[in-house]
């Protein structure tokens, strides 16, 4: 029984986030760590995709308290499954593997393929999902490995042993999927300036040509032209005169790694408003 001095206010859903990757996944690992702390409270990553099927990322979901369900749709390998697909055909299941997984929203970080509008339209509502293919999407036989360790269960994890941490459990999908489902990209370059790929090295050949001073990260909502959706949030990022290109890549990525958390914070925080109100 609640008094006239007492507030019942109501606890936000957990959202679910699902990842698009294409490699290592230190964006994706960066999600992580931030999911329920106070950087990205009330969300956790329950979904991974990948383009390749050796992409570091899926260890790192795989590896992750609780496990993180994953799959690989990787375009060549999906025409070659699928005669006369196309690749709107492919952006279209890539959108139903998405919706399958109820997200909440969907972050692109370092997904390598351009998404067309069959994958837009999809996840805006405007068009049906295509049926599952009778050959699904293959997955990777092993888990793929590089010189970074992963915690295993006997590894500790913040200085306590693995095996002593409490195990977790992701959120259950919601009974009724919203739409537009939004989704957000990171794109390591000013915006309108170095739009898809390459941009941090042709950011330094500009700069090196004395055409700019600083280059740049931007989270914004994805489009249908590239890298032009509405930015969320902008971070410039100082060009040095000593840079190498390994260098400057070396910072970039260090905002990176804040920055999606930021940017994911923001649209989450749009969506609990949303829903409240």
């Amino acid at each position: 029984m609640t008094t006239l001095h007492e507030t019942i206010v109501p606890t936000p859903p957990v959202r679910r986030i699902t990842v698009l990757i294409s490699g290592s996944g230190t964006n994706l690992q960066a999600l992580l760590d931030a999911a329920e702390t106070p950087r990205l409270p009330n969300a956790a990553i329950t979904y991974v995709l990948s383009s390749r099927s050796n992409a570091f990322g899926l260890t790192r979901a795989k590896t992750h308290n609780p496990p993180i369900p994953t799959s690989v749709c990787a375009l060549k390998t999906f025409l070659s499954r699928n005669p006369g697909s196309t690749r709107e055909h492919y952006d279209a299941e890539v959108a139903r593997q998405v919706l399958d997984s109820r997200p909440d929203i969907v972050v692109l970080a370092g997904w390598m393929h351009i998404l067309s509008d069959r994958f837009l339209e999809v996840l805006n509502g405007e068009r049906q999902p295509p049926p599952a293919p009778a050959l699904p999407p293959p997955h990777p036989n092993s888990l793929p490995t590089q010189t970074e360790p992963i915690p295993s269960a006997s590894s500790p994890i913040d200085g306590h042993p693995a095996s002593s941490l409490q195990s977790k459990s992701l959120p259950a999908p919601p009974h009724t999927q919203h739409f537009p489902i939004p989704i957000i990209n990171l794109h390591p370059a000013l915006p309108g300036a170095f739009d898809g790929a390459n941009a941090i090295g042709r950011a330094l050949e500009a700069f090196q040509k004395g055409e700019v001073k600083n280059t740049g990260v931007m989270v914004h909502r994805v489009v249908a032209e590239v890298d032009r959706g509405e930015p969320l949030l902008v971070r410039e990022v100082e060009i040095k005169a000593e840079d190498t290109l390994e260098g400057l890549e070396a910072r970039i990525h260090q905002v990176e790694h804040e920055i999606i958390v930021d940017g994911a914070r923001v649209v989450l925080e749009e969506l609990n408003k949303d829903s409240s109100s």
